[in-house]
């Protein structure tokens, strides 16, 4: 693989780290900024909604930029709203800053996802999607964690000044000028935002976009509820939390390693996570199996998230602008419904394993959805013309 995907791998694991991160400092930040706890937390909320508003605009409006220099710019953005969030002693200023880095987030995705791609062969392609994804599966499983460690050791300003540093080098060489840039630019220059619409109208496309969404939607509803189940559920210490997350984290990272190299078969591997879920909440309650199937959940989901992402990208082949960013907004919508819906449900109950049960209806309607959108492609093929 180039070094430049390794280098917008970096970029993704700085971006994911911020984009999590705030969820282990929201009490320090409370009480620094004389915030209610709640008011801490919607920042998290914030980011997630700014990347599923600004992901398409931000594409659109850098869809006529050479992708180096539009690179460029949403990196050296991203590390000013950072500085300027770690120095700020005011609430209303930190969440404009959190805005801003969703939304320039939302755009370095969108430019990075199909730049990846141009990178390499076109039988490298999941390949090089799967290194641009583990940024944010490395982000779960070592960045969110060393900011809250950070953060208590030194304060919450610290995790932002980190981010800000952690993206320093990524910047830096996306300047550099590279070989590649002498060769014709991937993105032509008479991009047509309304072709690229109408490319992206594609049924197998939409059925893709909402299938991620699905997916992504079941992993964080269990994801944000595992730490809960844990220790009010199966009886851990809260020591043993980290671990758990840990666990799943690096299945995760392996899924998404695993899918760049191997085809994974959508169909069966949509079949097994609503049972893969099923069976977690089932045996929940027993230490050993959670900490097995939170690792195998992780893989499976990340496994198929990026394969999906693959999928759309290869599905849209006139919609080089654009693709990436309906994919963002896919899997960020299901990143901030999940938990949403989870913790809708699990209140009107006495257990927190109704979150993994929530999990488990996402993901069962994601097969469903693939049944349905491959009946109806074969009634059209087999019509008469």
């Amino acid at each position: 693989m180039p070094l430049f995907l390794h280098v917008l791998a970096l970029a993704v694991f700085a971006q994911g780290t911020s984009e999590f991160m705030l969820s282990g400092l929201v009490p320090d930040l409370a009480h620094d900024l004389h915030v209610s706890p709640a008011a801490a937390a919607g920042l998290t909320a914030a980011y997630a909604v700014g990347m599923i508003i600004s992901a398409p605009l931000m594409a659109a409006a850098g869809a006529r930029w050479p992708r180096r220099p539009a690179l460029a710019g949403f990196l050296a953005a991203f590390v000013l709203v950072h500085v300027l969030g770690a120095l700020t002693t005011d609430f209303a200023v930190l969440f404009a800053t959190r805005a801003i880095a969703a939304v320039v987030n939302a755009g370095f995705l969108a430019v990075a996802l199909p730049h990846a791609g141009s990178l390499v062969p076109a039988a490298h392609r999941a390949r090089a999607t799967a290194l641009l994804l583990s940024g944010v599966t490395l982000a779960c499983v070592v960045g969110v964690p060393a900011g809250a460690l950070l953060g208590t050791a030194y304060g919450w300003r610290a995790a932002f000044w980190a981010v800000a540093a952690l993206c320093l080098p990524a910047l830096l060489l996306v300047l550099r000028p590279a070989p590649a840039d002498h060769r014709p630019p991937a993105r032509p220059a008479n991009v047509s935002l309304r072709r690229e619409l109408t490319a992206l109208r594609s049924r197998p496309l939409r059925a893709t976009l909402a299938i991620a969404a699905l997916v992504n939607g079941a992993t964080f509803a269990g994801f944000a509820f595992l730490a809960v189940i844990a220790t009010d559920h199966t009886g851990l210490p809260p020591a043993a939390v980290p671990g758990l997350l840990a666990a799943f984290g690096a299945g995760a990272f392996l899924g998404v390693t695993a899918a760049g190299r191997t085809t994974l078969r959508l169909p069966l591997a949509l079949a097994a996570l609503p049972a893969g879920w099923a069976l977690t909440a089932a045996l929940g309650a027993y230490p050993v199996p959670l900490f097995l199937l939170a690792a195998a959940q992780g893989a499976l989901s990340f496994a198929l998230g990026t394969t999906l992402v693959t999928r759309t990208l290869h599905l849209a082949p006139a919609a080089p602008s654009l693709s990436g960013a309906f994919a963002t907004v896919a899997l960020n919508t299901g990143a901030f419904a999940g938990p949403l819906l989870a913790a809708a449900t699990t209140t009107h109950t006495t257990t927190p394993l109704t979150a993994l049960w929530t999990s488990t209806a996402l993901a069962a309607a994601a097969p469903a959805c693939w049944a349905a959108t491959r009946r109806m492609e074969g009634a059209r093929r087999g019509a008469p013309h």
